[in-house]
């Protein structure tokens, strides 16, 4: 009982904190790095990018489409893009991890108070919370990755690095004639508060994170307690960490990927409707009429390549930082 106490005193002492902060951040970014260049063709497809659609829908298309983006701009065309998403990804890993540390402490206390919703809660809010904070630099991210050739109109001829993406976005709607055409209320919004342009699909990641990193931390939780028991004389490796992890980034990316392209088509809306912002219901049947019910899943087979991958190498490393930090 007194090392139970001491253990949830040391959870809230600020060094723990910082250094399990400092786990999940690094965990963050090697993963991301090690999946680079697939999430630049994710993203391609799933904000339907004219010159990639051809690629879509199978799974020897994101090699095409890789190889494609290799041939027209080498390993650079490969992460474009990432030196946004390491600049968002260490401070998104290292709030959401941080923050799991502390509800799951906060909810879950003893090993007898471990339920399946109590890990579900804890995993989706410390997802929102990180997700709150570091959002405008996944929008700039996604808007870069985006980016191919360069657009017909002079004023948006950019090259995407973070900088001139930044800034691009912050003036998009100033190029725009002042036509009755295009003033609209959202115009007029982006107008007076120009920051609201870097939460483009803010409320599709919300919704999509609750599922997401809920089922995420869910079965991360479940799966540790079922098959790699703290107590036991068996401990946890970095081979177990992978494996459970791969399996709760699959079971996760399933349950909540039509939120993630209906998020993706509305982060890029600055591109193709810069004057106002693109609502759930109009990105969705957009969606629906160009490619009907598959529109929702496209580039999901990448989407496992990448997320399978990706958070067993964020888990297994998370929880190696955790051991070498003595967190």
């Amino acid at each position: 009982m007194s090392s139970n106490v001491s253990g949830q005193r040391d959870s809230k002492n600020i060094d723990y904190v910082l250094r399990s902060g400092l786990a999940g951040g690094i965990a963050g970014c090697v993963a991301k790095t090690v999946v680079a260049p697939l999430d630049r063709v994710k993203i391609l497809f799933q904000a339907a990018n004219p010159d990639f659609q051809q690629y879509a829908g199978s799974w020897s298309g994101a090699y095409r489409a890789g190889t494609k983006i290799f041939h027209d701009s080498g390993v650079r065309g490969l992460f474009q893009g990432h030196s946004a998403t390491l600049l968002r990804v260490f401070p998104y890993a290292a709030i959401k991890f941080m923050a799991y540390d502390q509800i799951h402490n906060l909810l879950m206390p003893t090993r007898r108070d471990e339920t399946n919703f109590r890990r579900f809660s804890a995993g989706a809010i410390s997802g929102l919370i990180s997700v709150f904070f570091t959002y405008p630099l996944e929008v700039t991210r996604v808007r870069m990755a985006f980016q191919t050739d360069p657009p017909s109109q002079p004023v948006q001829r950019i090259r995407p690095s973070f900088i001139q993406a930044v800034h691009h976005m912050y003036y998009e709607t100033a190029s725009i004639p002042k036509t009755t055409a295009v003033i609209s209320p959202t115009r007029t919004l982006f107008t007076r508060f120009p920051i609201l342009k870097f939460y483009r699909g803010f409320t599709a990641t919300i919704v999509g994170m609750i599922p997401y990193a809920g089922m995420t931390f869910l079965c991360w939780g479940y799966l540790r307690a079922r098959f790699v028991p703290q107590y036991s004389a068996k401990k946890a490796t970095p081979v177990a960490d992978l494996a459970v992890g791969a399996v709760s980034g699959a079971v996760a990316q399933t349950v909540s990927y039509p939120l993630e392209v209906i998020r993706r088509r509305m982060q890029v809306g600055g591109v193709t409707r810069p004057d106002r912002w693109l609502r759930w219901g109009e990105t969705m049947s957009s969606i629906w009429r160009t490619s009907g019910w598959r529109g929702f899943y496209v580039g999901l087979s990448i989407g496992y390549l990448k997320i399978v991958p990706m958070t067993a190498v964020s888990f297994a490393v998370w929880q190696e930082g955790k051991r070498l930090l003595a967190v």
